[in-house]
């Protein structure tokens, strides 16, 4: 099956294929750790996921290589740090925050159901990598010290801005900020600079006797190249990224070790917004992870952002949350106790395989549990390959497991949600007992009374010819 994604650099879909089928390899860019991670990060951990999880399908889970790093060197950080732990060393502090913060990312995370990366790497741990990157661009005459700061230039790239289709001259024209003095040209960007008071430093590179810290663009060089290579095959991210923090690493890796690329696709989430408007602390609409999590079960999150075509903007929703929770309600009592399928649904497969067409994927997940009554399967096929009974349990599961759904049988997801309602299960069994006999009396005023306590405790009953079943209220 043949995989295509759409590449921002050349502005076109096309077919995947790998520098070396032994070894796929992806580098998306990860959070900042300096507080709880916003719904807006959750996007491009979902996406790259659901992309990490179909290229091991693809060609083997020991043949795929993702790496996802962690930004923990960030004014933002120094910041937290001097005013969570203001009587400690900066250093410490510093970590402190970091490890806290990270903690908290990777909790969430996980309770989204995502695979852990291959590697994921912190900035600080590979200053070792971004100083010889920034020695061989000097050496090449791609970067210059000016004032102990080492500045890229990015005149010494002809094609700079490829990736962000605008011209230098346009960048220049369009930006409204104060132009440094020590640079040679209003673009030129920071690959290091000396450390203010209160700033982490480390001894610099290019003989400069300051000590200083990296530009935030240069780490993802460094450590994409110590665990991916001069070239790979996917690089990762929110669209916000493309400019200047991507087009930044690509001037900087394919001077630093003249290749004809970096990356071979690069692939960007779309922007995301909160009932309608976009997401900010100001607005009053601002939502974690942590805090989405509270009341949403994290399969139920990622059903939610799944529903979106990745490229697209995401308009985040309670509605939206709601109706995911309803669809995994139903696709759970569906497919009850079953082990999944050896291998996903092929029309499943086909959607995902062109881009990631999770929309397309998901709405055949719906075709799958709801499939044509058993002895009349040609006539209520829609397309071939429909299944019934046990077969279609089965597919059904397999193929959600693919994106990180369905990982549970229905009565864990059952279990789940009746505990995280925090329902006294033995008191519903004793309600549903006491209504079943007011019912055999011919009681219906207590019976209905009952049915209404039952409603307001959050449970909602089923009665059918072989009894009475509960499930929680959404």
């Amino acid at each position: 099956m043949e995989l295509k994604l759409y590449d921002t650099l050349t502005r076109e879909k096309r077919a995947f294929k790998p520098l070396d089928p032994g070894n796929v390899r992806m580098y998306v860019c990860g959070p900042t750790v300096y507080d709880f991670a916003h719904i807006g990060n959750a996007r491009p951990v979902i996406v790259f996921d659901v992309l990490f999880r179909l290229l091991r399908h693809l060609y083997g889970a020991d043949h795929v290589t993702y790496v996802r790093n962690i930004t923990d060197v960030d004014d933002k950080i120094n910041a937290r740090a001097a005013e969570e732990y203001p009587n400690s060393p900066l250093n410490e502090a510093i970590r402190k925050v970091t490890e806290k913060t990270d903690k908290r990312f990777h909790e969430d995370v996980a309770a989204l159901g995502c695979l852990p990366p291959t590697h994921e790497p912190r900035a600080t741990e590979h200053i070792a990598e971004m100083k010889t990157l920034i020695e061989r661009l000097i050496a090449n005459g791609n970067a210059y010290v000016a004032e102990d700061n080492v500045l890229f230039s990015v005149r010494s790239m002809p094609d700079y801005g490829k990736l962000a289709k605008r011209s230098l001259d346009e960048m220049i024209a369009g930006a409204r900020v104060e132009v440094a003095p020590y640079k040679r040209d209003p673009m030129d960007f920071i690959l290091w600079k000396p450390s203010k008071s209160g700033e982490p430093a480390w001894p610099s590179p290019a003989g400069i006797k300051t000590p200083g810290r990296p530009g935030w663009h240069i780490e993802c060089s460094a450590m994409s190249w110590k665990y991916l290579g001069e070239m790979f095959d996917i690089h990762g991210g929110g669209i916000d990224l493309v400019f200047p923090h991507h087009e930044d690493e690509i001037a900087q890796s394919r001077c630093a070790f003249h290749t004809p690329v970096m990356a071979n696709y690069w692939m960007h989430n779309g922007f995301l917004q909160v009932e309608g408007a976009k997401m900010s602390k100001s607005e009053g609409n601002f939502v974690t992870i942590h805090e989405l999590l509270k009341d949403w079960p994290g399969e139920v999150i990622r059903l939610a952002m799944l529903r979106t075509h990745y490229r697209q903007p995401i308009d985040w929703t309670i509605r939206g949350l709601e109706e995911s929770a309803k669809a995994l309600d139903a696709w759970y009592a569906f497919i009850g106790e079953v082990t999944p399928a050896e291998q996903p649904d092929q029309t499943f497969l086909e959607s995902l395989c062109d881009d990631l067409n999770s929309p397309q994927a998901i709405a055949r997940l719906h075709q799958m549990a709801h499939p044509p009554v058993a002895g009349l399967a040609m006539a209520g096929a829609t397309m071939s390959g429909d299944r019934t009974g046990v077969e279609a349990q089965r597919y059904l599961k397999s193929s959600a497991m693919t994106v990180g759904l369905l990982w549970k049988t229905a009565s864990q997801h059952q279990a789940a949600s009746i505990a995280a309602a925090s329902i006294d299960t033995v008191a519903v069994e004793s309600l549903i007992a006491a209504r079943n006999a007011a019912r055999k009396e011919k009681n219906f005023s207590a019976a209905d009374r009952i049915r209404g306590d039952l409603e307001k405790m959050g449970v909602v009953l089923k009665d059918t010819k072989d009894g009475t079943t509960w499930e929680i209220a959404r």
